[in-house]
């Protein structure tokens, strides 16, 4: 079969840069000999060795602490965590120090650190398995946030991270990691900086903002809603929650006059309500109806049979969208 799987890319963006950047390491529990709990890594240990791969020890707080130090003296570490529901054991490194050496420093010191997390649910996992919990680190200034939504943007974001002088929190979608296959550049040598949301579609009828795996959902219920009707949706992939491009989104909706955002992060104080805010205050006067949000509940992710039940269905986003547009 053509193409890689996301799994895949991603391996291959960190083969590609530590090859071009001696620099570049990787470093967390199981990242070596068994070539990450998703085999992220695998092979990396074989072609680099252990002082550019190294299995930690199992302490987040230590992975992130030791890539802390690594970045200010020259390295470029990349630190994996095995699931972002371990994340906040490392988050007084992530908030304390990560995040402020820039302003602690005043520019003498950057981090150059990329810290990797899959999260979100829909793959039947355990208990902190399954969070979606973006909004915690795009709410502390310093950081970026990425999201890859397929292979071809996991390798181009990836890199782009890992080139990138600031701190990168970078989520990826497990429920994404062997969904589909993509075809990477031929031309290895360019990489597209980080740079805010992209369209995916374009459409004149309503807004629809999405990102990692639930753009995926939101994508099928759009093509529901244009064979039911002539209706003719813009969507949008946000690929950046920090810094969050309003840009694109704003000029969407000032052409549409209608957003529905969907994330699968609980619903109070989520990226989409930061996404509706500031459509309201930079296109207060486009819209045509009040901005919908889609999204899960706030509840922790329930395990198993119910966890579809949580998540933002097809079904949902769907009525999301008729409810906008008949406003």
């Amino acid at each position: 079969m053509a193409g890689v799987t996301m799994v895949q890319a991603l391996n291959q963006a960190m083969r590609e840069e530590m090859a071009r950047d001696e620099t570049v390491l990787l470093l967390g529990e199981d990242v070596g000999v068994d070539g990450g709990i998703f085999r992220v890594s695998d092979g990396l240990l074989d072609e680099f060795g252990e002082k550019r791969v190294v299995d930690t020890p199992l302490s987040e707080v230590a992975i992130v602490g030791s890539a802390i130090g690594l970045a200010l003296y020259g390295f470029r570490p990349i630190a994996e965590l095995q699931f972002s529901g371990f994340s906040y054991q490392a988050f007084h490194q992530v908030e304390g120090h990560v995040s402020r050496y820039r302003k602690r420093s005043q520019g003498r010191y950057t981090v150059p650190l990329v810290i990797r997390m899959p999260y979100g649910a829909g793959v039947r996992a355990l208990e902190h398995h399954s969070e979606s919990r973006e909004a915690y680190y795009a709410h502390t200034p310093g950081l970026k946030v990425v999201i890859p939504r397929s292979p071809r943007k996991a390798w181009e974001l990836l890199k782009a991270s890992i080139r990138d002088p600031d701190p990168v929190v970078f989520m990826e979608p497990k429920g994404l990691y062997r969904r589909g296959r993509e075809e990477l550049p031929k031309d290895r040598r360019k990489v597209p900086a980080l740079d805010g949301a992209e369209i995916v579609q374009e459409g004149e009828d309503i807004t629809v903002v999405a990102y990692g795996a639930m753009l995926y959902r939101a994508m099928e219920a759009v093509k529901t809603l244009e064979r039911e009707d002539v209706v003719n949706a813009e969507i949008i992939d946000l690929q950046m929650i920090a810094p969050l491009d309003s840009d694109t989104v704003n000029a969407s909706v000032q052409k549409t006059g209608r957003a529905v955002v969907i994330h699968e992060a609980p619903r109070t104080l989520g990226v989409g309500a930061e996404i509706a805010a500031r459509i309201t205050e930079e296109s207060f006067l486009s819209l045509e109806a009040p901005v919908k949000r889609i999204t899960g509940y706030d509840v922790q992710v329930p395990m198993f049979a119910r966890e579809q039940l949580y998540l933002p269905s097809e079904e949902r986003i769907l009525q999301g969208m008729r409810d906008t547009l008949a406003f």
